[in-house]
């Protein structure tokens, strides 16, 4: 069984970056739960252990220690930037890796950006830092920071669920990679809800499933103020306008 430390960082009194209004205690937190349960989902041998699952603050010196002392195949920290001008996403590592944590942030940047290209999201690089998260744990770590609170094109993205699920979705795909996780059998994967509107009704009900988006006939019939049937015989649906 492999294990997985999540820490979505700040929390509590500690809100971390602000801006648009967003904090980014609350995005890092919606991201870490929604990793924990693709990766839950849809693999085999795999456990996946949270810093924190609500709005509370720890030390940073308690989350490495409890990572370390659950014994956690690889430590990812996520959190969010700040004061980046033109935004982006950008990883760490810790000045002197160890070739596990080298390997881990190589796969990982790359799985976060494939997954978010589509968004127009900047590729800041890959970087080295002296942080507390990557230089304490004793399991390969990587920091991410997914994109920028306070630059207004990144925070619309952020406040949009498809992005969010994507950079889920980037985050599960490079661990479970790293990892060599297999899929479960059987296992439906877990769809991205994407926003969808037609004739400039959102339709609630759409959804995202390996880069194709999924709406019902109906829903988008009532958007048009059309008639849907369906003939069940020839297996035929068609939409008729008034």
């Amino acid at each position: 069984m492999k294990k997985v430390w999540i820490d979505a960082g700040h929390g509590g009194k500690d809100a971390g970056a602000t801006g648009n209004g967003l904090q980014e205690k609350d995005i890092v937190l919606a991201l870490s739960l929604a990793v924990k349960k693709r990766l839950e989902a849809e693999y085999d041998g795999v456990q996946v252990y949270l810093s924190r699952s609500s709005d509370v603050f720890l030390e940073l010196a308690e989350r490495t220690k409890k990572a370390n002392a659950a014994g956690a195949d690889i430590l990812v920290s996520i959190h969010c930037n700040a004061g980046g001008g033109a935004g982006g996403f950008e990883s760490y590592r810790y000045t002197s890796p160890s070739p596990g944590s080298v390997k881990l942030q190589n796969v990982i940047h790359s799985e976060l950006m494939s997954a978010i290209t589509t968004y127009e999201v900047s590729d800041r690089g890959q970087k080295a830092a002296n942080l507390h998260m990557v230089r304490e744990s004793k399991m390969p770590a990587v920091l991410t920071e997914n994109l920028f609170i306070d630059v207004a094109a990144d925070a619309a993205k952020l406040k949009r669920q498809d992005v969010m699920e994507a950079l889920a979705r980037g985050h599960a795909n490079g661990i479970a990679k790293y990892l060599g996780l297999q899929k479960k059998e059987g296992a439906a994967a877990v769809s991205d809800k994407v926003n969808v509107i037609v004739n400039g009704k959102q339709i609630e009900d759409g959804k995202l499933e390996n880069g194709v988006t999924y709406v019902p006939l109906r829903a988008i019939g009532e958007a048009l103020g059309a008639k849907v049937g369906w003939d069940n015989k020839t297996k035929t649906a068609t939409v008729t306008t008034e």
